[in-house]
């Protein structure tokens, strides 16, 4: 295990090849220590079972790390080829208990653990080769294709840590111990806890953009806030100490519990944190992979729920105001605790980075400062829900990773954990979890008298997706047909409003089209490729509305919101299912439609042609297709010699159209002639771009 230890990379000095030489140092121990967790588990069959019924089976996790760094390499462009487009789909999506994530087994195949191993393998190897072969330029930064290796590398330590979690919820008798490093063995009596005075200051947070270290899109940008004096404990809450809460019947009293808490709570008739166990010989602590007699001295384990109902617990017997912190509370404490970034550490200073412990310790070994644990131990839930800083930019390459967070219902964890490393051992690292999810994380307390004030993000105001609002919803304000409406009338006239025929919408942007064909058919499925966009039409589902912020003229924008119920669309919303996909590697579920549309989807494709080929496979017998494009070929996403046409060939011209049919022939008729429906994207107030779009409609024999 030591000679696996690393901290992550300054990626802005020293020479272009000693920082390759590092940079592929960093990935081989990455791999191996990853490889180096699943050991833990007793034979292959528990790679099929799940640690958790909101989360993969654990296999899912084995294959995520390595697919995801094809995924991301074949997007930037950076490789040229998959290796396995079925695992590069099967294992692609599954962090979070996300609406578009499909927990489904029976959506999965899920192969050997032989084959997973293989393709790691071969996964390996090809990464090896990007990182030997690659040029590679300093600094490093958002445009390189290092920033993607180093993606690959950092979202693989994330999955360190989650994936431990996971196996820590398995069946004790499914895992073995002492294969991954040694955990601490000092136990005994907790220390009493105590409040120290902290002074307010104003903080600043964000990291900046030529920051050396890699960060995720949530670290960047700037955001101030003054922090008024607040008082905090002394150390993490203990073992012990939070036993006084179940002691007192905390779990059984309503009134200490948010409505969140307390239904989660009576939802899952919790007692007692996830991880303690209790038989005639009293308590017991569950580990990764051994349950040990409770050791009172080390950090309690909790969700965000169970750290909230303890503090309004010890506000009840005491009479004073105590909370969580903030996350720029947590920010001041790290700057009274005289802390520095993990790259200037000889050693950690905190049980941090595997370079201690493979468990938690006690919560008064490592000093810093007045405090202990600022860093490091376990996490630390914050009051604070995510969200981005002002100057907040999604990264193209992984849009996901932040936004589907920025819902109020994620709460950052701060300080790292025993398994921290990489990134999250980082003084700029921003993770949050849903409120009721566990991690190897727990809390401390602060008392404060002031009230707490949470940053809001309520209108979505990325450009690219407030766009797609209000074109596809806009009608609301302009009174103007949009493009999508005249899709859905274009479907009733082929399907004759046949309640029960199934549609796939290939490109659901904002959603307004698969709203609008709910309106007469129960079975809509509806598919993007970005987390951002289709996060708006489940919020819409959830919720029934959706803000956003629309450019009006320089500086000025106006606040929108959609509200379903304006549409007439609130009593139909069930009939959609919403899902992340890539259109180009969907999953073998997607099939069996009487109508398929892909509206403005062909010119956004690698290889339309390819995607064409196979479409009739998704479709039944006598089933319609509706396509829909402008034809506005862009090399930098669709290869020259992937375009249908828009050139020519042998001194004649070959429109897209003629490349469409030739590909579509031996399964499709065209039914009608082409016809031309205007598009157009209202930019701001005064700026509209009008794209004639050329609809064709196709009937599979």
């Amino acid at each position: 295990m030591k000679e696996l230890i690393t901290k992550t990379i300054d990626l802005r000095t020293g020479s272009p090849e000693e920082k390759r030489q590092e940079i592929r140092d960093y990935f081989l121990k990455t791999w191996a220590i990853d490889e180096l967790l699943y050991t833990q588990l007793k034979s292959d069959d528990v790679f099929y079972m799940r640690g958790d019924p909101l989360r993969h089976i654990i296999l899912f996790y084995l294959g995520h790390t390595a697919v995801f760094f094809i995924n991301k390499l074949y997007l930037a462009k950076i490789i040229d080829r998959r290796i396995n487009p079925k695992f590069e789909s099967t294992f692609a999506i599954g962090v979070d208990e996300m609406s578009w994530d499909d927990l489904d087994n029976n959506h999965y195949d899920w192969p050997p653990v032989s084959e997973v191993r293989v393709y790691r393998d071969q996964a390996k190897e090809l990464i090896l080769n990007v990182i030997d072969n690659t040029p590679l330029e300093l600094p490093i930064d958002w445009e390189s294709p290092f920033w993607i290796v180093m993606m690959g590398i950092e979202h693989e330590r994330i999955h360190l840590e989650t994936s431990s979690v996971l196996i820590r919820q398995l069946p004790l008798d499914q895992v073995v111990e002492g294969r991954f490093g040694e955990r601490c063995d000092a136990g005994g009596e907790a220390p009493v806890n105590e409040l120290i005075p902290v002074a307010g200051a104003t903080m600043k947070l964000g990291k900046p953009i030529d920051h050396p270290l890699y960060g995720w899109d949530n670290e960047y940008g700037a955001y101030e806030e003054k922090v008024a004096d607040f008082s905090a404990s002394k150390y993490l809450v203990s073992n012990k100490e939070f036993l006084q809460f179940i002691d007192d019947k905390g779990y059984e009293t309503e009134d200490y519990w948010t409505e969140e808490g307390w239904n989660w709570r009576n939802f899952k008739q919790a007692q007692m944190p996830l991880f303690w166990r209790k038989d005639g010989n009293g308590y017991r602590l569950r580990l990764v992979a051994e349950e040990i007699p409770m050791p009172w001295n080390w950090p309690v384990e909790v969700n965000y729920l169970e750290a909230k109902a303890f503090c309004n617990w010890k506000s009840a017997k005491t009479g004073h105001n105590f909370r969580l912190p903030t996350e720029a509370e947590w920010y001041r404490l790290h700057t009274v605790a005289g802390l520095t970034e993990v790259t200037e550490w000889k050693q950690a200073p905190a049980n941090i980075n595997l370079e201690y412990f493979t468990s938690p310790c006690p919560v008064d070994t490592f000093e810093q400062g007045d405090f202990f644990d600022v860093v490091g131990n376990v996490w630390q839930w914050t009051e604070t829900p995510i969200t981005g800083f002002p100057g907040f930019k999604v990264h193209p390459m992984y849009d996901d990773f932040s936004t589907p967070t920025f819902d109020g219902k994620h709460n950052l964890i701060k300080g790292g954990s025993w398994i921290s490393t990489g990134n999250e051992a980082t003084i700029h690292s921003r993770y949050a979890f849903r409120r009721h999810f566990y991690q190897h994380a727990g809390f401390r307390y602060v008392e404060s008298d002031v009230p707490l004030v949470i940053q809001q993000a309520d209108y979505e105001t990325d450009e690219e997706v407030t766009l797609s609002c209000e074109n596809n919803w806009g009608d609301t304000w302009n009174n103007k047909p949009v493009f999508t409406i005249r899709l859905a009338e274009l479907a009733d006239d082929l399907l004759k409003e046949n309640a029960t025929a199934r549609i796939l919408d290939l490109n659901a942007d904002t959603g307004r089209l698969a709203f609008e064909l709910a309106r007469k058919y129960k079975d809509v499925t509806a598919l993007d490729f970005t987390a951002r966009m289709i996060r708006i039409p489940i919020q819409l589902q959830e919720q029934g509305y959706v803000r956003y912020t629309t450019k009006d003229e320089g500086e000025l924008v106006f606040y929108r919101d959609i509200v379903l119920a304006d549409f007439g669309l609130s009593e139909v919303k069930g009939n959609i299912l919403f899902m992340q996909a890539d259109a180009m590697n969907l999953k073998p579920n997607y099939s069996g439609y009487d109508l398929i549309i892909i509206p403005a989807l062909l010119e956004e494709l690698s290889d339309p042609l390819l995607f064409l080929s196979h479409i009739h496979e998704r479709l039944n017998d006598n089933g319609y297709l509706i396509l829909a494009s402008d034809y506005e070929w862009d090399r930098a996403r669709t290869p020259r010699d992937k375009w249908p046409g828009g050139f020519k060939r042998d001194g004649e011209p070959v429109t897209s159209l003629d490349g469409i049919k030739a590909t579509l022939a031996p399964q499709f008729d065209l039914l009608s002639d082409p016809q031309e429906i205007n598009r157009a994207i209202k930019r701001s107030s005064r700026l509209t771009e009008n794209r004639l779009m050329q609809i064709t409609i196709w009937k599979k024999r």
